[in-house]
């Protein structure tokens, strides 16, 4: 009866010795891609701050290209509103010379 409770133990621990072996060949193959990677890691590392260098001075550049578009548009918002402010000074005018006329082609007739 003995063997048949090891053939027992074993048959319910083969699952958790199959998962064990896996887990030990894919932990071996991160270890070799690991291994290959600690002598490109200062070449890695260069690469990285060049980019980040580059992705910096692009950043800078929109920055600078955004506060010029935005004082562009101030200037012409201002522009535009002094414009609309002769207008209705003119509108407002012109309407009251048109009352007057109004008036006095009215006490004409």
């Amino acid at each position: 009866m003995a063997g048949q409770g090891d053939a027992d133990i074993g048959a319910i621990l083969k699952p958790f010795h199959d998962r064990a072996t896996e887990a030990e060949e894919r932990l071996a193959k991160l270890e070799a891609t690991l291994g290959r990677n600690k002598g490109n890691s200062a070449m890695g590392q260069q690469e990285l701050s060049i980019c980040v260098t580059e992705l910096q001075s692009k950043l800078e550049k929109a920055r600078l290209e955004q506060i010029f578009e935005r004082e562009k548009a101030l200037k012409e918002q201002e522009k535009l509103e002094t414009e609309n402010a002769k207008l209705r000074y003119r509108i407002t005018h012109l309407l009251q010379s048109l009352k007057e006329a109004d008036e006095k082609l009215a006490l004409a007739s």
